[in-house]
């Protein structure tokens, strides 16, 4: 399966030449589900896609589905509501362990010290991340055994007309938008399977949901700096990978000591950078064909992305 990560797309749109580059032709299906009640203004998007389209509508079928089913609905808003207050503990017990980590950084201790220092504050981070996948996988078990989502006519109709839609179509196209809601319509109507080997090309927070961990970042916001949170598992279409879109918004490349603590957290990942104007091709085993993405180096500073041919 070839991904194609690329950078924001709304105001200065280069979705047409990656499509162009990679040679594909053909129809493509559009998931714009995380623009919500805008999901369908999507013309603009189908004319850089080449005019023949079909709009999934994931957020619509997800608002019929509810509607069509109360059991599912309460169901469902009872596990995001506990997925939100798992988020909630996670990121004070974060935001404490980073301001630990920031207040050591600054102590004058022995420079023989400093590493190990480091390393622990660190694996104390990760150790929060790998706390919170697991309770956010456990609570999806634990509401999978009361959804039976794979046995529930509605949904089931949803699939099959989805599966129908995508017979037609040589590559899918994820937009950005509301990135939990994006992976929670993904996930519902099990897209990571329906789309199969077909050619995708996703950015901002699609590029984010086709990883196999969603990174939420920051560090400018009105409150405060923030510590980067782990929101939950993506499709893992591109695996081993976190990518952090529209940076001169949302990420200061200048905090190189910020930067290398969390290039160092969640190694063994690669985090990726994508700029304006940047893409980068996922061949299903390795990155390849690649333009202005940057790396984060566990030194902290962003570097061109040239991936190694045969390496990953």
């Amino acid at each position: 399966m070839i991904a194609v990560l690329l950078g924001a797309q709304r105001f200065d749109p280069t979705l047409g030449n990656a499509v162009a580059m990679q040679g594909v032709q053909g129809r493509f299906a559009m998931i714009t589900a995380g623009w919500q009640e805008l999901e369908n203004e999507d013309e603009e998007l189908a004319a850089h896609l080449g005019g023949d389209t079909v709009n999934l509508r994931l957020h619509a079928r997800s608002v019929e589905l509810f509607q069509r089913d109360p059991e599912l609905s309460a169901l469902h808003r009872e596990r995001q509501a506990l997925l939100r207050h798992l988020q909630e503990v996670y990121r004070i017990r974060l935001n404490h362990a980073q301001e630990a980590e920031r207040e050591l950084s600054q102590y004058d201790m022995p420079e023989r010290m400093r590493d190990e220092v480091k390393t622990t504050s660190i694996e104390t981070l990760k150790s929060l991340d790998t706390w919170h996948l697991e309770k956010c996988a456990r609570v999806r078990e634990e509401f999978d055994e009361k959804l039976h989502l794979h046995t529930r006519p509605e949904v089931m109709r949803h699939k099959e007309e989805l599966s129908r839609a995508l017979e037609g179509c040589v590559a899918v196209a994820i937009a950005g938008g509301h990135v939990a809601v994006l992976i929670n319509r993904l996930m519902m109507f099990d897209l990571g399977s329906l789309i199969g080997n077909r050619v995708v090309f996703a950015w901002s927070a699609g590029a984010m949901a086709i990883t196999d961990r969603i990174v939420l970042f920051h560090d400018s916001p009105p409150q405060g700096q923030l510590a980067h949170q782990i929101l939950d598992v993506g499709l893992g279409l591109v695996p081993r990978t976190v990518v952090f879109p529209t940076p001169q918004r949302r990420l200061d490349l200048e905090a190189t000591e910020r930067l290398a603590s969390m290039s160092r957290r969640f190694e063994p990942a690669t985090c990726l950078v994508l700029q304006d104007r940047s893409w980068i091709t996922w061949t299903g085993t390795s990155f390849g064909r690649v333009s202005k993405v940057l790396r984060v180096t566990d030194t902290g500073k962003s570097v061109t992305f040239a991936p190694l041919r045969g390496t990953r």
